[in-house]
């Protein structure tokens, strides 16, 4: 079964959102990101319907990199 709005033959993979552990209870000021094939989404957790920013894994490493350094 297709996802609504994708074109014949196309199989969009559902993101499966993740929150970090470091998050608090609450969940009022945290992100959550979520993994595809070749896409890393990241939305606002308290937002769960608002637009998603989408990156290349390797942006997203590069991204990590700099924030844990």
């Amino acid at each position: 079964m297709r996802p609504p709005g994708a074109p014949d033959g196309v199989h969009r993979q559902r993101p499966s959102w993740h929150k970090s552990t470091y998050s608090s209870g609450d969940g009022d000021s945290c992100v959550e990101v979520a993994t595809c094939t070749d896409t890393v989404h990241i939305r606002d957790s308290k937002l769960a319907a608002s637009p998603e920013l989408k990156v290349d894994p390797s942006t997203w490493t590069a991204f990590l990199g700099g924030v844990t350094a």
